[in-house]
């Protein structure tokens, strides 16, 4: 009988899957067992040709060569993990290997990642898939009980395909027109764009905003009960200063008649379980995490600690095969802090409504929540403690009671007017009780209908409109899943598709898309808040008009789902995206704009004279020509891990030769030279962990030969 090989995503997954299945046999990049072979991928191991693999003169970037439409896209080995590929080439091709399980993630991409490994290495050996939502030893083994068969995903192999090959297409025929055509490094891409507008828009919406001052009159009884006046409308807020103080005098004096007293029991349900933006949102909100670290972060929870289950998912619901497990992942995770209130949810009867469970809302994967197996607290670092506490505490609040309070409404007449005020009287705490919540409203005097009061203190109340924040990350990341707001009038119609595709770019790729705008200088962060750069408002004033609206990528979406499904052609699609990007070439080419370095220097070019351009990279900054094509660069100042000798912060070396010199922001400086010498000088008077262990050697030597030591010995002797 033949073997099966198993290709997982991450050596991780692989060694989880490979020790399950008893494949104990270490190979180079493989585990091997009697009946499978488990080996991997590095992320993808195979991708897209750039251009020059089609023809030698796209090497060089020049407008008169675009657009580049190949035929037929080639793929290639990726170098950087060129040995790994050849290990898992080798085993799919071994001639006692006669089956493939895809064990990639359960996905669009993950599905792309395999696929294209399998084609690279020529292999036509039948197909299963592994499709499960967390690596825990259960899951895996459930999952090989229900294999799927490998034909069922070929569309979505095909969908994956398309938006990869509409990205090269379009991504990079914009990118090198942009460039060459300004002379300047731009790149474009359907979701960057529209990204990058949103930020744009807010920054208008500000930059307009007008403030306006409203009033508002407010009356407070001698017993503390506070009112507010309110229009038939109920407009709390007058913006008009002499209607108001018209009103205020007018109402000076009168008494209050309490008209209405509404007490009404309420409920209110745990907010839904997390997708990966709702948590990449709280987590950015409350512990100023990027959503690039809490997905890293959410990865390694999943796959190192198997705590929690797959984080790239945009469901907030369960499905009901999840539901006869809900009890034993309760117990997996209801330790220490939470062990209290887990077990008061253990011993709830579950009625779980369609807000928890919904097999019509459930996406490739359920929401993320803990799995069945146990937590040692102790093993997360404090990071994925504060990912977790989140999860945790959000899936033990939705099985939870629901928060009971009595919410009590008192109207009041004054003169002809009416006045307001709520209160609400908490019955049960309910889920809140696990995030020690306590309920800050208004704890209203005991009234009845037909009181009167006198002697009113009423006063005029004033405020003034604010303008709409800028956002911050977390807030980026919701405009993205939901950005029909940013479009234009005349796409309002594709705003029920936008909402159904889940908005710009996926779950999966919304924080690389913030990154790489923060990485291209498009925009920077300042405090907590993002605000658009020269660089950036100049990118969206020399792109195609529809590049810049989230439509494009809805259309986009909409036709990947319909080739997801088996509805679409793929090569339709294609000649499509090629079509595109003939009109993105032809409109940047036609173009009477043009593009005005904001990171301009004095310093000339030595090789073509032309002034040079100042640019930060990770290592540093550093003087570039302007001129793509002449190409010059020189280092000018380089990030070190040298440390400051006054304020201990890190510094930057400038110079070169014999002139290069420590610079700090403190203001200390001091040449290179001059700084080995104090480092050579501080070893020297440092004490080395040998002569600390020699010394302390020395004092056991000590202790051994004297006289008491002697005595203990002889004690022990008798």
């Amino acid at each position: 009988m033949g073997k099966t090989v198993v290709l997982a995503e991450k050596p991780s997954v692989g060694r989880d899957i490979a020790r399950v299945l008893n494949c104990n046999k270490k190979g180079n990049g493989f585990f091997e067992g009697s009946n499978y072979i488990v080996t991997w991928a590095l992320g993808h191991l195979v991708t897209l040709a750039d251009p020059e693999v089609y023809d030698d003169k796209l090497k060089t970037w020049r407008m008169e060569d675009l657009p580049m439409l190949p035929k037929h896209l080639k793929l290639v080995v990726i170098k950087k993990t060129g040995k790994q590929f050849n290990s898992v080439k080798t085993q799919l091709n071994r001639n006692d290997v006669n089956a493939i399980v895809i064990a990639t993630d359960a996905g669009r991409e993950g599905e792309l990642v395999a696929r294209w490994i399998i084609e690279k290495s020529r292999t036509k050996k039948p197909v299963k898939r592994l499709w499960i939502s967390s690596v825990t030893d259960k899951a895996i083994r459930d999952g090989f009980k229900h294999l799927k068969p490998g034909k069922q995903y070929e569309n979505l192999y095909h969908a994956a395909v398309a938006r990869s090959e509409a990205d090269w297409y379009v991504g990079l025929n914009a990118t090198r027109a942009l460039t060459t055509k300004f002379n300047a490094q731009l790149s474009s891409g359907r979701v960057q764009t529209p990204t990058l507008a949103m930020i744009a828009a807010r920054e208008r919406e500000i930059k307009e905003f007008k403030p306006k001052t409203f009033y508002g009159i407010e009356a407070k009884t001698d017993t503390g009960l506070k009112l507010n006046w309110h229009d038939t409308k109920n407009n709390s807020r007058i913006f008009s200063k002499e209607k108001a103080d018209a009103l205020w005098k007018q109402l000076k004096n009168q008494p209050a008649r309490i008209v209405n007293v509404n007490k009404t029991e309420k409920k209110k349900h745990a907010p839904q379980l997390y997708d990966l933006t709702e948590l990449q949102r709280d987590a950015n909100r409350i512990f100023g995490f990027s959503g690039k670290q809490t997905l890293s972060l959410m990865q390694k929870l999943y796959e190192q600690h198997k705590v929690l289950t797959y984080p790239r998912t945009d469901s907030r619901v369960i499905s009901t095969d999840i539901v006869p497990t809900l009890k034993e992942r309760v117990k997996a995770c209801g330790v220490d802090q939470y062990s209290r209130f887990a077990n008061k949810v253990l011993k709830r009867d579950w009625k779980l409504p369609k807000s928890v469970v919904d097999n019509s809302k459930v996406s490739d994967h359920h929401a993320i929540i803990p799995t069945e197996q146990p937590v040692i607290l102790a093993d997360l670092n404090d990071k994925e403690r504060k990912i977790y506490d989140l999860v945790v505490k959000r899936f033990l609040a939705v099985l939870a009671e629901p928060h009971e309070y009595e919410q009590q409404i008192i109207e009041a007449q004054i003169g002809e007017e009416h006045f307001h005020t709520k209160g609400n009287t908490v019955k049960r705490l309910g889920w809140k009780e696990i995030y020690n919540e306590e309920e800050n409203a208004q704890s209203l005097p005991l009234v009845q209908k037909g009181d009167q009061f006198q002697h009113l203190n009423i006063t005029k109340t004033e405020g003034e409109t604010k303008p709409p924040e800028r956002f911050t990350e977390g807030a980026l990341l919701q405009a993205m899943e939901n950005p029909v707001r940013y479009m234009n009038s005349d796409d309002k119609h594709l705003a029920k598709t936008i909402n159904q595709t889940g908005g710009l770019g996926t779950v999966a790729t919304r924080a690389d898309i913030i990154e790489k705008l923060f990485n291209s200088q498009y925009m920077e962060m300042r405090g907590k808040h993002i605000f658009i750069t020269s660089k950036g408002k100049q990118l969206l004033d020399l792109v195609p008009e529809d590049l810049k609206s989230p439509a494009l990528t809805a259309e986009w979406e909409t036709k990947l789902g319909r080739i997801a499904e088996g509805r679409l052609d793929k090569n339709q699609f294609i000649k499509e995206m090629k079509d595109y990007a003939r009109e993105v070439v032809q409109q940047i080419k036609t173009s009477d704009e043009t593009f005005k370095h904001d990171n301009m220097t004095g310093t000339k070019c030595p090789e073509c004279g032309k002034l040079m351009l100042e640019v930060k990279n990770k290592q540093g900054r550093m003087l570039v020509c302007q001129d793509r094509s002449c190409g010059h660069k020189k280092n000018i100042a380089k990030h070190t891990n040298a440390r400051c000798p006054n304020c201990h912060k890190r510094m930057e070396l400038r110079g070169e030769g014999e002139g290069k010199m420590f610079t700090c922001k403190c203001g200390h400086r001091e040449k290179l030279s001059t700084f080995n010498k104090r480092k050579e000088q501080e070893k020297k008077q440092k004490v080395s962990k040998k002569d600390v262990n020699k010394y302390l050697k020395k004092q056991d030597d000590s202790f051994k030969n004297n006289a008491l030591a002697e005595q203990l010995a002889k004690l022990k002797k008798e």
